[in-house]
């Protein structure tokens, strides 16, 4: 309410009003000098008005008092909750983490006047979430409230937390957010076999070097905690094997080292370990993060290919010997448990080069034309050997045969001489010098005797030397 000093109460003032919301938010009366807001205030939006106030002469107008200014003050009432800007939350924290572990720490707005009553002082509390954590009613700091909160048992929480003003007492407005905890994962947990024996059955005819089966030990943990290393406990049975992690699989990939025979040992047995690569200090009294189990592999029998006695054959055969002359023979066995007989072949170049046999039963190879060491020395080709039970395994094996010479041909001056010699030459001279060749030995073996023909002998004018060599 205005009023002059000058105003007698019968109406020759006037008052009226300016500055800020006047005519808007406020109005005055002007005989009275009542103010009046006329639409409703929010100290949030504008907490004071800054106005003017005049009292002038209803005749003349003119100023009766000078201009006084004067605030209106919005007065706070509490119709405002408290609200989570920041929400909602996402947070982790450990699992087996000890009770009081810190998680996060959320903050609620509220936009009444914190200098005045407590429309604005705010108390923390969990709606949802206990008895896992705890929140300080004060800071909105969230904390665990568990001890050995396990990941493996449950991962993920959602906490719903409130937000109260007025103190938290009655009356007071109220807000809400979520916080969405997740435990992270510790190495708590140490590999398991989830049984004791592993059972392979492995084809004797797999390659060295490939993967012959799988094992996996399991590891409830999560990431590098559930990385597991595998090794082949040491003894007899695992030195033909090895095995390698399968780091998408985290399984154990048993590869072989060395060639299987069925015929020779039919089963292997071996020991194998799993182990954390990463370890946790704080859980080593839970015991040796590593397992054991055993890994039986059988070896199937497979059809195999017979296998020749010796890894080459040669043999030797004089030229001209008879048609049909056996000159040797060759052996293969099938060393499968079946035991089947075996069927032999000559595996030819070409149809012209059939100069040998072979029984097809008893791999006995003969001569099938003459031969001619003049013509071929030496013959070099493959047999075949087949198993009846199956015709499409075969093996193959080089044989050599050599071509022994025979005498057949006689020697022969290399080339016609003719000789001169001096009238008055003495006896004994050396006049000319004469070789020979023969076609059944190599040069460096020729060895022939020289002498003079029964005719050449009737006319002892020359004489031969034979020097042997």
């Amino acid at each position: 309410k205005l009023h002059s000093d000058l105003d007698k109460g019968v109406g020759t003032v006037k008052y009226t009003l300016s500055g800020d919301g006047a005519g808007t938010v406020f109005t005055i009366d002007e005989t009275t000098g009542d103010i009046h807001a006329i639409r409703s205030l929010d100290r949030e939006e504008k907490p004071f008005y800054t106005l003017r106030a005049q009292a002038v002469d209803v005749d003349t107008k003119k100023p009766l008092e000078p201009e006084s200014e004067f605030i209106i003050k919005v007065q706070d009432i509490n119709d405002n909750e408290p609200k989570f800007l920041d929400g909602p939350y996402v947070a982790s924290v450990p699992e087996m983490s000890p009770v009081g572990a810190y998680v996060l720490q959320v903050k609620a707005t509220d936009a009444d006047d914190p200098t005045y009553g407590n429309s604005a002082r705010v108390v923390y509390s969990i709606l949802q979430g206990q008895p896992y954590f705890s929140i300080d009613p004060k800071t909105g700091v969230i904390r665990t409230a568990l001890p050995n909160m396990d990941r493996e048992v449950k991962e993920q929480y959602q906490v719903l937390i409130q937000a109260k003003d007025m103190g938290g007492q009655l009356g007071g407005l109220a807000g809400t957010t979520t916080v969405n905890i997740t435990l992270t994962d510790v190495n708590d947990n140490p590999p398991r076999f989830p049984k004791s024996i592993f059972h392979l059955k492995v084809p004797e005819s797999s390659h060295v070097g490939s993967a012959i089966g799988r094992i996996r030990a399991v590891d409830p943990d999560f990431g590098k905690n559930a990385e597991i290393e595998y090794n082949i406990v040491p003894g007899d049975g695992g030195n033909l094997f090895d095995i390698t992690t399968d780091e998408n699989t985290q399984e154990g990939v048993i590869k072989l080292k060395k060639p299987l025979d069925f015929e020779t040992k039919k089963a292997y047995t071996f020991k194998v370990e799993a182990s954390n690569l990463h370890l946790d200090h704080r859980f080593h009294s839970v015991g040796p993060f590593k397992d054991t189990a055993t890994v039986k592999i059988n070896v199937l029998d497979m059809d195999e290919p017979p296998v020749f006695s010796k890894p080459m054959y040669t043999m030797e055969v004089y030229e001209d010997t008879p048609v049909g002359t056996i000159i040797g023979a060759v052996t293969a066995q099938d060393l499968d448990a079946g035991s089947s007989s075996v069927r032999y072949f000559i595996d030819w170049k070409n149809d012209v080069d059939s100069y040998f046999t072979i029984d097809a039963t008893e791999g006995t190879i003969a001569t099938n034309e003459l031969l001619d060491r003049e013509s071929t020395a030496q013959y070099n080709f493959s047999i075949i050997a087949s198993k009846v039970s199956n015709p499409l395994l075969t093996s193959k094996v080089n044989v050599i045969i050599n071509v022994l010479d025979v005498n057949e041909f006689p020697p022969e001056i290399s080339v016609p001489y003719e000789t001169s010699v001096c009238e008055n030459a003495k006896p004994g001279q050396v006049i000319q010098t004469v070789t020979a060749a023969d076609k059944d030995l190599s040069p460096a073996g020729q060895r022939f005797s020289f002498r003079l023909s029964a005719e050449a002998s009737n006319k002892p004018n020359f004489t031969v030397h034979d020097y042997r060599s």
